[in-house]
């Protein structure tokens, strides 16, 4: 399950810094995970997660093979990117192809680093970037409503439903609210989706500040919280100055010491991905035998048939149970003979809600 996140933000306020950082991270990492970087601005990093380890330890596992996030470079935006200024329709494209949007705000003075507005104010650069989204929706919108308003005059349900949601939706941006804020009922759902809208993305704003102030943020970070408040969304404050130093250290340990000397309990990329996770409602389960131990990632509230499908299109298909032991129990029990000899397995059918940390086998016919 491919989980994509695309970095957003203007111009010379951190974004590719992080990125690099990110990427940088990523790489130290290739000789025990798996790490590729398919084009220059895309890379996928490991998911930390200290379970993982444990269980193939137990499992006596040969290789270990976390989940993985993708994390995206888009190209800066200026205003106007709506109507194609700068990379506007790049950016604009780019952000389509997202599960969700990181928004790396400017919350650092500096003066050897030029501010495309000539001031730092991370609460305007935000309100830039969501104008654009909403300005390319409406217009998305305008010609959809114009197509499906002449389709819908046949007198087909399935048309005019598509038709309200579109303009429920239009009258939320026209009071220049994004898309995300709209009140969307289970059976409004399917067509929301297929609108494809750029603001209606879920948001993680990151504030980047200097390496002192990255343990308690600043004035600008909290009024980017209050602002995030507003919205229902979240905020994590990281130094991408500090993430380039971590990506050039060698040991955990190195890492930790330094992290400990600025007052941090952990790093920006971890503190991004488990935020994503929670911005994207994601969850993590586990298969473990002598040949690896591998977390996947799967939506909250996923069944069992479609955990399996995450792993093959033929075990979703074929699908029979999951015999499933919770994290803590296949650890504590040894492993799978001892959790089953403590009564810890359970043999779990189609409608089994997939829980965080279940170490599950497979049952399935093709």
């Amino acid at each position: 399950m491919a989980i994509n996140c695309g970095i957003v933000g203007l111009p010379n306020v951190g974004k590719s810094t992080l990125f690099n950082a990110l990427t940088a991270t990523a790489a130290a990492q290739a000789a025990n995970f798996p790490f590729c970087t398919i084009e220059p601005n895309v890379g996928r990093v490991a998911v930390p997660d200290q379970r993982l380890k444990e269980i193939s330890i137990v499992a006596k596992s040969a290789s270990i093979i976390p989940a993985q996030l993708e994390f995206v470079d888009i190209a800066g935006l200026v205003k106007g990117a709506s109507k194609g200024e700068g990379l506007g329709n790049q950016f604009l494209a780019n952000i389509r192809e997202t599960d969700a949007i990181l928004h790396v705000l400017r919350c650092f003075e500096n003066d050897d680093i030029t501010h495309v507005d000539g001031s730092v104010d991370p609460i305007r650069d935000a309100e830039t970037i969501e104008t654009e989204l909403m300005l390319a929706d409406l217009q998305s919108l305008e010609k959809q409503i114009e197509n499906a308003a002449r389709k819908a005059k046949s007198g087909d349900k399935e048309l005019k439903a598509q038709l309200e949601i579109m303009q429920k939706v239009k009258g939320v941006l026209d009071e220049g609210q994004p898309a995300r804020t709209v009140q969307i009922d289970k059976d409004e759902a399917k067509y929301f989706k297929m609108l494809q809208l750029l603001s209606a993305k879920p948001v993680l704003f990151v504030c980047n500040v200097n390496e002192d102030e990255a343990a308690a943020g600043n004035s600008w970070t909290e009024k980017v919280q209050e602002m995030a408040k507003a919205q229902n969304a979240e905020v994590v404050i990281i130094s991408a100055e500090i993430e380039s130093e971590i990506a050039q250290m060698e040991t955990a340990e190195e890492k930790q010491e330094f992290l400990e000397s600025l007052g941090l309990d952990e790093s920006g990329l971890d503190k991004i991905i488990r935020s994503s996770y929670k911005l994207l409602k994601l969850q993590t389960y586990f298969t473990a035998g002598p040949k690896e131990a591998r977390a996947w990632t799967v939506h909250i509230g996923a069944s069992a048939p479609e955990a399996a499908g995450v792993i093959h299109s033929d075990f979703q298909k074929g699908f029979i149970r999951a015999e499933t032991i919770a994290c803590k129990d296949y650890i504590a029990c040894k492993g799978e003979a001892g959790a089953k000899e403590a009564g810890k397995m359970r043999s779990e059918g189609k409608d089994y809600i997939v829980q965080d940390g279940d170490v599950i086998l497979f049952r399935f016919n093709v």
